[in-house]
């Protein structure tokens, strides 16, 4: 491996290690420790595809310092959890729980899977069925096949 990628490789590795400031973490390692595991939970608004724990935008360390000042507070995770899924909706979950609101984005996966496999089955019944229905041999192609069928072949 190239020192280069190496180097590029560690830095990615600990980068979302750094997201979360040493102010901002608490003073007792049991509530970091859960402070840290909600984080992981929890979308962040700005990114969408990473964790508040991953993210280094403002909004991010907002809602860090928010849910270590919940469990500060005394809140329990599913109190932390619900406060913010009621202030920012279900897309704060980067799991939202199974609910007739959540139906098509968890059933969207099998449906496109199952779309995929209909088109690919068409694709290769058609195929297939052009095969079949080729049209037949003229007398001169079958005169022309018995030939070259008959012709010995030499090795």
């Amino acid at each position: 491996m190239r020192p280069f990628t190496a180097l590029f490789l560690l830095v990615m590795a600990i980068l979302p290690g750094l997201a979360v400031q040493p102010g901002e973490r608490l003073a007792d390692p049991a509530q970091e420790a859960r402070a840290r595991r909600l984080s992981l939970e929890l979308r962040c608004l700005v990114c969408q595809n990473q964790s508040i724990d991953d993210s280094d935008a403002v909004l991010a360390a907002d809602l860090r310092r928010l849910v270590r000042e919940r469990i500060a507070a005394g809140d329990s995770d599913r109190q932390i959890r619900d406060f913010l899924v009621a202030r920012y909706g279900e897309f704060v979950l980067l799991n939202p729980p199974f609910s007739e609101r959540t139906l098509l984005l968890w059933s969207l996966p099998a449906l496109a899977l199952l779309a995929g496999a209909g088109a690919v089955w068409t694709l290769f019944r058609r195929r297939r069925a052009a095969t079949l229905a080729a049209a037949p041999l003229s007398a001169e192609e079958e005169a022309a096949l018995r030939r070259l069928l008959d012709t010995p072949r030499q090795d």
